[in-house]
């Protein structure tokens, strides 16, 4: 529970993006916007607000681009720092400083950190065995290796994480191990490195998240940390051996880097440095005093780090606060598919803005209405379209449209004087002053949705008067009501143009334009729509009207889903010539293999797994069972009955606590689907066929 009841000042931290490629919708789902909300929130509300963030310029994300493309690291994070840091100032993010790691009131920052815990004897000293690339001449850090994932069995899974099945993992636990790098068979090489040892904080950590947060952190923040902490911590490493990153700073640490996750969070820190300097402020009360509210904003891949690791070092270290909250989001799919910057498959934020010019609202307002919160949402380009057409352009613009428009034909734009004011007006008028306080209500617990969906419900608010009272029809009868009416319509024209400035920023200050509030005297703060009688005063006078929105139409859509479409293609084409021969094997090996024609009787999904089916297959010799990732190609229905080639001598594996005893063999067709490889048709009894391994040239998948 939170322990700051009136916070004299916020630091609001966004998650820094890595500098190995731009920022697209899903980083802006799950952290910018809903930190920027926030941080405009509570500046409206006269808060004292630090929103931090900043380029993560080092780890080996930055590595493996820089070897990928055949350029230096400062090459490639000097490319994506301008070209995040742009996108984010034309989209509106309103971050008060936007840093880097790379600089050097970072290192000085992250190195001492390091030397204060390390003084103190916060850290252990181990020497362990690592995998290293004989080839390449170095020790593979967690990215830099690729193999099969122990506790799910996806074939991809990296050195430090499971993508899959999202466990985290050590690249010694990786079945089948490859060099990212070279391709090689990595080895593993004696090492030593200083590491954190969790296991000391387990009792703070307990106490702080699962007894002092138990009612006031999201459910998959507190149920992620609760699932670590109650699985036993273990000492963390905080170097790696690397040549970029930030050195460190202690005898024995020659070759060595900070860990990007000791690194990354002191960010924040350095951050904040950065900006006080500018500013002429202290930057100490935003990290150090106890009357600060830290708000870290993060994607759900990030909530052990800056919910456990994090704070564990600023434990360590004494001086400094905890965060407050962590408002987690999960993921935000695109059209049915993961997002992945490797595989382009991605609205990158750079290209909308050049395709939807002056639209960035729109994007910001979809993203919130979609806002994976509290599982993973998809984002598809016909949802955006109607998110457009059905409510910002039919609802909040078509209200703002015909208030300015009907204003400026009966008044030359003036406010008019009201006279009696019906039951309806002044419960209306009542209802507008209610709205600060819902939204801020669903604001301060992190409910970004609902708080978009209750300003558009403000907006229907005023269209439903409008459509109620038709002004456009009493006016041929009763000049003075038309009066009441439109000053009314203009309150909540006015309460809208303060209210929705943290969702929709441009539209509000366009808005803002319109009316003639901007800057002037009769500007309204956020608290003064509840507390004032009188917004827009009579005799005030607004300007002519512009579209807040336009239609977005059809062509348009069709132009970024063929966009994907080109993309899936190029992927598909691009995996058929990138693999690679495997090993040469010897014909003695070929022949251990025994393969048998099978039935398969029996498919259901595994429970938790989007690609496993777990099969039950009558081999001839007997009914075994069998764990397939090919449920993304098949239902279980479909393949009941089916035919099959198994491999039936391959070592049995759990997965997922299941044992499988053998493989359905597998390959593509010439559009890159799975297909079974099928059988002899003449062979109708299980277990006839290749018995000594011979396979009509199958490929195993």
């Amino acid at each position: 529970m939170s322990t700051t009841i009136a916070p004299k000042r916020y630091t609001i931290t966004a998650a820094l993006p890595y500098t190995n490629g731009p920022i697209h919708i899903g980083h802006l789902a799950g952290v910018y916007v809903p930190a920027d909300i926030y941080a405009r929130y509570l500046r409206l509300t006269g808060k004292d607000v630090a929103f931090v963030c900043g380029s993560d310029e080092h780890g080996v994300a930055i590595s493996m681009k820089a070897k990928k493309e055949g350029v230096t690291p400062k090459e490639v994070i000097d490319k994506y720092h301008g070209m995040i840091k742009t996108s984010f100032e034309d989209f509106g993010i309103t971050f008060d400083n936007y840093s880097r790691t790379s600089a050097a009131v970072h290192h000085d920052t992250a190195s001492g950190f390091f030397k204060k815990l390390y003084e103190q004897g916060d850290f252990i000293e181990e020497t362990t065995a690592q995998l290293y690339d004989e080839e390449a001449k170095q020790f593979l850090a967690d990215r830099f290796v690729i193999g099969t994932c122990p506790k799910c069995g996806n074939e991809e899974a990296y050195g430090d994480q499971c993508e899959n099945c999202g466990s985290s993992l050590n690249a010694t636990d990786l079945i089948n191990p490859k060099s990212t790098i070279t391709g090689s068979v990595p080895s593993t090489k004696e090492t030593t490195h200083w590491f954190l040892p969790l296991d000391r904080y387990e009792d703070f950590l307990r106490d702080w998240i699962l007894k002092g947060h138990k009612d006031d952190w999201k459910p998959n923040v507190y149920g992620q940390c609760k699932s670590w902490i109650d699985s036993g911590l273990e000492p963390r490493a905080v170097t790696r051996d690397l040549d970029w990153g930030i050195p460190v700073p202690v005898k024995g640490g020659e070759g060595k880097v900070l860990y990007v996750w000791f690194d990354a969070p002191i960010g924040y820190i350095s951050s904040t440095k950065e900006w006080a300097e500018r500013e002429n402020k202290d930057w100490e009360p935003y990290w150090k005093d106890k009357d600060t509210k830290l708000v870290h904003f993060i994607g759900k891949d990030n909530i052990v780090f800056h919910c456990i690791i994090f704070p564990s070092i600023l434990k360590a270290h004494g001086d400094y606060i905890l965060p407050e909250n962590v408002p987690a989001n999960e993921f935000l799919n695109l059209e049915g598919n993961k997002l992945s910057t490797s595989k382009n498959w991605a609205v990158w934020l750079h290209e909308y803005l050049e395709d939807f010019s002056g639209m960035q609202d729109v994007l910001r307002y979809t993203l919130t209405a979609n806002a994976p919160e509290t599982k993973d949402n998809d984002f598809t380009w016909k949802d955006f379209q109607a998110r457009n057409n059905n409510e910002l352009v039919a609802i909040f613009g078509n209200f703002i449209n015909r208030v300015v428009v009907l204003t400026n034909k009966y008044y030359d734009g003036v406010i008019p004087n009201p006279s009696d004011f019906t039951s309806v007006d002044s419960e209306t008028l009542d209802e507008l002053k209610k709205y600060p306080e819902i939204i801020s209500s669903s604001l301060e617990r992190y409910r970004f949705r609902e708080a978009g969906q209750e300003l558009m419900n403000l907006a229907r608010l005023g269209n439903k008067y409008l459509a109620d009272a038709e002004p456009w029809k009493v006016i041929k009868e009763d000049e003075e009501r038309v009066k009441t009416i439109m000053f009314v319509a203009l309150q909540i024209a006015s309460g809208l143009a303060v209210l929705s400035e943290p969702f929709l920023p441009f539209t509000s200050d366009k808005l803002k334009s319109i009316l003639g509030v901007r800057s002037s005297a009769v500007e309204t703060s956020w608290n003064e729509v509840s507390s004032k009688d009188i917004l827009l005063p009579p005799g005030h006078k607004i300007g002519q009207s512009e579209l807040l929105f336009r239609k977005i139409e059809d062509s348009e859509i069709q132009a970024q889903l063929d966009k994907l479409e080109a993309t899936k293609k190029a992927n598909q084409q691009e995996n058929k010539a990138l693999m690679p021969q495997k090993d040469t094997i010897t014909f003695d090996d070929f022949s251990k293999l025994d393969m048998r024609v099978g039935t398969i009787v029996e498919a259901e999904k595994m429970p938790k797994a989007k690609k496993l089916l777990v099969l039950k297959v009558d081999t001839g010799l007997d009914v075994r069972t069998i764990v397939s990732g090919i449920a993304e190609s098949f239902t279980p229905e479909e393949i009941v009955g089916k035919k099959v080639t198994v491999l039936i001598n391959l070592a049995p594996r759990a997965l997922r606590g299941v044992e499988s005893e053998g493989m359905i063999l597998m390959t593509e067709n010439t559009e890159g689907k799975l297909v079974f490889v099928n059988p002899d048709n003449s062979s109708d009894s299980s277990g006839d066929g290749a018995g000594n391994g011979v396979s009509n040239g199958a490929t195993i998948n």
